[in-house]
């Protein structure tokens, strides 16, 4: 599974520059930037150390939608609860949730907000799943680039963990989501409706046995709508 950080509109250079470097130590190589402040400044360079090359070979958009292009997993992050989501998950359980997706995914992305406001409404709804990171204090506020580096550093045990080859065939996640996109909307359920989205913020939490178990529903329905 690869994974890519998105700092959505980061206005600060040094904190662009120490996300970098956090995601070199920890072994991670792409990184993707939305409307970015100056990212190869020399504040930037500095604080990147020796992860320059992922400064300079950071991708740029103009909006977080582009950035997720080709992203079959989309993990938002976000300091506060909000309303756009029910399911909150802590950062510390999402190697194994991950784990257990194994050959379903391809390209996961983690999406970071800005310093100031972090992630909007509109585009925590872009997401699949929504983290945070559990905290002691009431004031919840990490620094971008801690924050990132506190994901790096977690989803870096995926790289002990023994997973199969990503699915690239239609058994993988988001080709299930596709079908059901298809189901739904040919058993009445609407995506103006309340429950619609629903089903597929419960869809984001399967392992891969019922992924492939929904597969196999999916297809057979499709198979005898024909």
């Amino acid at each position: 599974m690869e994974i890519c950080f998105i700092l959505v509109e980061p206005a600060t250079p040094e904190n662009v520059g120490a996300a970098a470097r956090a995601l070199k130590t920890m072994g991670f190589a792409s990184l993707r930037l939305v409307n970015p402040c100056d990212y190869l400044s020399p504040p930037a360079r500095w604080l990147a150390h020796a992860s320059s090359d992922i400064l300079e070979n950071a991708t740029v958009f103009h909006s977080l939608e582009e950035a997720l292009h080709d992203i079959d997993f989309k993990i938002g992050t976000t300091a506060k609860k909000r309303s756009v989501k029910n399911d909150y998950f802590p950062l510390p359980d999402l190697p194994d949730f991950l784990t257990r997706k194994k050959s379903s995914l391809q390209k996961t992305a983690v999406v970071f907000g800005r310093e100031e406001s972090g992630l909007t409404n509109e585009e925590l709804k872009l997401c699949d799943l929504v983290t945070t990171v559990p905290l002691q204090t009431s004031y919840p506020s990490l620094n971008l680039a801690q924050a990132v580096m506190l994901y790096c550093y977690e989803l870096s045990k995926l790289n002990y963990i023994t997973t199969e080859k990503a699915n690239k065939n239609e058994q993988g996640f988001s080709a299930l989501k596709e079908k059901i996109k298809t189901v739904l909307h040919d058993t009445g359920f609407k995506e103006n409706t309340n429950i619609y989205p629903r089903f597929f913020e419960r869809l984001n939490f399967l392992g891969e046995d019922d992924i492939h178990l929904l597969h196999s529903f999916c297809n057979k329905y499709l198979q005898n709508k024909k």
